[in-house]
């Protein structure tokens, strides 16, 4: 069976997306799927995940520091079979990066996930409390995004 290969959007690719691939990639150990993450933005290209998402992953039992930061590429359409944009201005930078016929494959984590039309919060510039938060959210879609996978295989 070939893997269905996902890859996590935000700003940055520090915060949410990688800490969404490292759940997913927990989650989904022995299920065939590829995880990836990237950035619309290009300031943190090479750079690990922020410190804060390490730490929230590693209280979970997930490590992601060894992740690294890259920017989402039009050719990411191609390679993907899902894009998940962690909020509405990235899926919208996403729809634009899309070649033609494919920013179908770009949707809102949350609404693609659990049906609900939100976006999962930027903790960039809040303490643990607000990564916690991103995590549980987070998590709770990954779990929801497998049952999914797993009714449509």
């Amino acid at each position: 069976m070939k893997p269905v290969r996902i890859l996590f959007v935000c700003l940055g690719n520090i915060c949410r997306s990688p800490l969404a691939e490292g759940i997913l990639r927990y989650q989904a150990q022995d299920r065939p799927i590829e995880v990836d993450s990237a950035g619309t933005g290009s300031w943190h290209i090479g750079d690990p995940p922020d410190r804060r998402s390490i730490a929230v992953a590693r209280r979970h039992g997930i490590d992601i520091a060894g992740q690294r930061g890259r920017k989402v590429h039009a050719n990411d359409f191609e390679d993907f079979d899902l894009i998940l944009a962690m909020d509405s201005s990235n899926l919208a930078n996403l729809k634009a990066l899309a070649p033609a016929g494919s920013a179908g494959k770009a949707h809102l984590f949350l609404d693609f996930t659990l049906g609900q039309d939100r976006d999962i919060p930027d903790p960039y510039y809040e303490g643990p409390e607000g990564f916690e938060t991103v995590y549980h959210l987070l998590s709770e879609g990954c779990s929801s995004l497998i049952g999914r996978l797993e009714r449509l295989s």
